[in-house]
């Protein structure tokens, strides 16, 4: 079995590692929205029946008119995780699998535990035909890159005459609408795309996620999920959120994130990437870098196969910004 990935998150364990009480570190080491939207009521009948399909249905809708799907109503589904755990079973035979990496590490993990060949490609274009299913993370996680939607479209296409998939993750689309391809999923049957809820609106302890895709896939999905996949205040509160004015959501994000990237700049770090939600930074000191920021009780997300890069993402005030400032201008590595 391949080893786990390590993801950001994990203050408990540095706390462990470094002191401190966990309520005392500042976690900027995942891409998640530092101001969870408000939620809204929810009916106690949501809380005692397991959830009604017109909760489902309403949730659909919503996501539906939120992502643009078109005649599509997206799947929820419990954490897009729970669907990338899904896809190796779309596949028969030994095929080979293009990941458009470095990315998100669970999709090479998956895969491999399937049994499939995998191929990290730094380039679309290195896509061949041996390649029966494909994995773009749009926006990536964690430099930023965005393929444009009509790249994906024309390689969705290329795929289709050979009967491949291409599956689309956009996890912090939210934040760049324009670059989704969503609105196309639906006159490309072989296109799947995941969209993640708790990141944009920083609930990702709710574990929601949508998979918009053909009928037939969808299908499938929700056939595997089994019933009652997502619990009814989830749905609940997906309606509500999805189908209010989420500008401010947007613009605080924006904010947030001009304000990471000034304290970065301000402290000389160089600054190769990122969303609206975090920044990845290039340090020849990485490692030293992290292991100081910890010791300031903060932290950030390394990685193994970049031991140069450190993810920051955004903090939640200007006091945090501060504060982050001062333990990076310590910094004498």
């Amino acid at each position: 079995m391949n080893a786990p990935i390590v993801h950001g998150g994990g203050i408990t364990a540095a706390a462990a590692l470094y002191g401190g009480r966990p309520q005392d570190w500042l976690d900027l080491s995942t891409g998640i929205s530092p101001h969870p939207a408000a939620l809204p009521d929810i009916p106690p009948r949501a809380w005692h029946r397991l959830p009604d399909a017109h909760l489902v249905d309403e949730a659909r809708e919503a996501a539906r008119d939120y992502y643009r799907s078109g005649d599509i109503q997206p799947l929820p589904v419990p954490g897009t995780q729970s669907a990338i755990q899904l896809l190796p079973r779309l596949l028969m035979g030994q095929v080979r699998i293009a990941i458009l990496g470095p990315t998100y590490g669970e999709y090479e993990r998956a895969f491999r535990s399937g049994g499939y060949d995998v191929d990290i490609l730094d380039d679309i274009g290195s896509i061949d035909d041996r390649h029966a299913l494909v994995v773009v993370v749009n926006p990536n996680n964690p430099d930023g890159r965005i393929v444009p939607a009509e790249a994906l479209v024309a390689l969705s296409e290329r795929m289709a005459a050979r009967g491949g998939i291409l599956v689309v993750d956009e996890a912090f689309g939210d934040t760049v609408p324009d670059t989704s391809i969503v609105p196309q999923v639906s006159r490309l049957p072989n296109v799947i795309v995941f969209r993640s809820f708790g990141k944009f609106f920083g609930l990702a302890g709710l574990r929601l996620g949508f998979v918009v895709a053909s009928r037939r896939i969808l299908d499938q999905f929700e056939n595997w999920l089994g019933p009652w996949a997502v619990s009814g205040p989830a749905l609940t509160i997906a309606t509500s959120l999805l189908r209010a004015d989420t500008a401010p959501i947007r613009r605080a994000i924006e904010e947030r994130g001009a304000a990471l990237r000034a304290v970065l700049e301000a402290s000389d770090l160089r600054i190769c990437g990122g969303t609206a939600l975090f920044s990845l930074v290039d340090h020849a000191e990485a490692d030293a870098l992290h292991a100081h920021l910890c010791r300031h009780r903060i932290l950030v997300r390394k990685f193994d196969y970049a031991p140069r890069w450190l993810r920051f993402g955004v903090a939640p005030d200007v006091a945090s910004d501060g504060r982050l400032g001062e333990a990076l201008q310590s910094f004498n590595g």
